[in-house]
């Protein structure tokens, strides 16, 4: 670590829990986030100015004008602009020395398990089920930890799964998907806010994992309310009939 480094990343290396060493696994780090949108911005974002040393991005969206309500990463001028490549000038300016690997593309399939199998954490800013499914397949079937995020209308949650961890749940353990998309923005609408607020504690959390310090949420979902401001925790457990981590479950011919 440089004079330059340990000037920029000051007030965090003065915090006990991480000091030099770990401000140095940060450094060190591959955080590969899906989703360059509402969530995605924040979240890259305060990765990038924490000093995370990589961070890949797959979104396969061009920047809209009723993005930039919410989507900060985003300015007037990238309108047209591949999200992605509009993320990756905003991080570079932030600060230059993180390595961002910017992909217009749905990241999927084989693909999809090479880039989870590289990364220390993935970051879940998608906005549809399936995408989220097969997101949460990969990082099981690879024992990566994965931030899954979401936020509509007034309200987000956000929650943390620990393959690694013999008693961690799964996406696919909070949730089933039948085939059916879940509520999205452009139908539904959002508060602007409300994504900076679960974006942040995505990035936040995946912090927490790279540097092994604190808590996470994982066996956790947060729920915030923006109408009422108010926060509830759920305690989620391990469904043992979980088609993509139970007991008797199997992924591509494996044990889960």
């Amino acid at each position: 670590m440089n004079d330059n480094q340990l000037l920029r990343y000051s007030r965090q290396i003065m915090l006990p829990q991480i000091d030099v060493e770990g401000q140095q696994k940060l450094l060190s780090a591959h955080v590969l986030i899906v989703g360059a949108g509402g969530l995605g911005s924040p979240a890259a974002i305060y990765l990038a100015a924490a000093g995370v040393g990589r961070i890949s991005l797959f979104d396969d969206d061009e920047v809209d004008l009723s993005n930039l309500q919410r989507q900060i990463a985003h300015y007037t001028d990238d309108i047209g602009t591949a999200k992605v490549i509009s993320t990756r000038q905003t991080l570079n300016r932030l600060n230059p020395d993180v390595d961002v690997r910017a992909v217009k593309q749905r990241l999927m399939s084989v693909e999809l398990e090479q880039e989870v199998m590289n990364a220390d954490v993935v970051i879940d800013c998608s906005d549809n089920f399936a995408t989220r499914f097969a997101i949460n397949k990969a990082c099981v079937e690879q024992k990566t930890p994965l931030v899954s995020g979401a936020a509509i209308r007034f309200e987000g949650h956000i929650s943390v799964f620990t393959p690694g961890r013999n008693d961690s749940p799964c996406y696919n353990c909070l949730y089933h998907f039948d085939g059916e998309e879940q509520l999205n923005c452009s139908t539904n609408g959002v508060i602007a806010p409300i994504t900076g607020i679960i974006g942040s504690i995505q990035a936040l959390e995946a912090m927490k994992l790279i540097m092994a310090v604190g808590e996470t949420l994982c066996g956790r979902l947060l729920l915030v309310d923006g109408l009422s401001m108010e926060w509830n925790t759920l305690k989620l457990k391990k469904n043992p009939s979980c088609p993509t981590c139970g007991d008797s479950g199997k992924i591509s011919g494996r044990e889960s």
